[in-house]
């Protein structure tokens, strides 16, 4: 009933807490059994011949990757071209004293590696550009975002060709301390139609409409505490590890469902929220997105809050 293992012996220079004398073997039907029974044995064997693209490494990303190679996803083509810093600490599960100054997309990669050395991994070690967006998605079965809140041109390219080629992509954002979830399906609302950006919008303005978009309850105000510490301009926000983990326990259900065929899947423009600190799960329909007049009411009561950085 176990899926066919892989064997891999891994040397001690590969794992650093083996004892001197030791090398551990991996088995995949091992190392995955305790998903069994969640996941059926075949279905597990699906994940395995499964590949997930995800662009960003950094606190969702890097969570997204790990929580699927847990999950016995095979596949993965992971684009990051930053490094981790001090200031990754509080959030990032890559970022520690030892990897201060070290590309994200390798470090994230050996995580990966250590919990399923078989992994089939495509790099894109200057993230997603529009040069090499198409090779990024070219036998990708899911997207899963991980991209910076305001890496805004890369995130509508990438969006955009999802839909153009008919790839599902999603989207988990870690709000306050929630996650707020959306999956834009083939044929139906796409992410560049829901959110809305215009070629006038002022980064400031493109951040609000996605965040906006993402979570039209906007619970993720009240754990907001100083507002000064939110700098769109500048292109900084706060962030907590609790949201970081929420998203990429979403987004790994939501991409389970969409490997294994497992509906029905609420996608665009339904939005899901969790927000942990208020205790409370938001579900939203939008329609026309951030064109609706509320969303755009929202908008602008959002900017005109913000503007003053005054505490809350």
């Amino acid at each position: 009933m176990h899926p066919v293992s892989a064997n891999i012996v891994l040397n001690r220079s590969e794992v650093s807490e083996a004892p001197p004398s030791e090398a551990h073997t991996f088995d995949r039907a091992i190392a995955f059994s305790r998903t069994l029974g969640l996941v059926a044995p075949g279905e597990m064997e699906i994940l395995h011949n499964k590949t997930v693209a995800i662009a960003g490494l950094g606190g969702v990303g890097g969570s997204h990757l790990l929580t699927l190679t847990r999950l016995g996803i095979g596949g993965f083509h992971l684009a990051d071209f930053d490094t981790f810093g001090q200031e990754n600490f509080n959030r990032q599960a890559g970022a520690n004293i030892t990897t201060i100054g070290r590309k994200k997309l390798d470090v994230m990669i050996g995580l990966a590696r250590q919990i399923n050395p078989g992994l089939r991994i495509r790099s894109f070690p200057a993230g997603v550009t529009p040069h090499n967006v198409d090779d990024f998605l070219n036998g990708a079965d899911v997207y899963v975002d991980g991209l910076d809140l305001f890496a805004f041109h890369a995130r509508d390219a990438v969006f955009q060709r999802c839909y153009d080629r008919g790839i599902p992509a999603l989207t988990a954002g870690p709000l306050g301390m929630g996650a707020a979830l959306m999956i834009f399906l083939p044929g139906g609302m796409s992410f560049r139609e829901y959110i809305d950006w215009q070629s006038t919008d002022s980064p400031v303005v493109k951040a609000i409409k996605l965040v906006v978009g993402l979570a039209p309850a906007l619970p993720h105000r009240y754990s907001l505490v100083d507002r000064r510490f939110v700098d769109l301009a500048n292109g900084k926000g706060p962030s907590v590890p609790m949201a970081c983990e929420l998203c990429a326990g979403f987004a790994g259900s939501q991409v389970l469902k969409l490997l294994l065929g497992r509906g029905p899947i609420q996608a665009c423009p339904r939005s899901l929220h969790f927000d942990a600190y208020v205790d409370r799960l938001y579900a939203r329909t939008v329609w026309m997105g951030n064109r609706n007049p509320w969303q755009k009411l929202k908008i602008a009561v959002t900017m005109r809050a913000l503007a003053g950085k005054q505490p809350a």
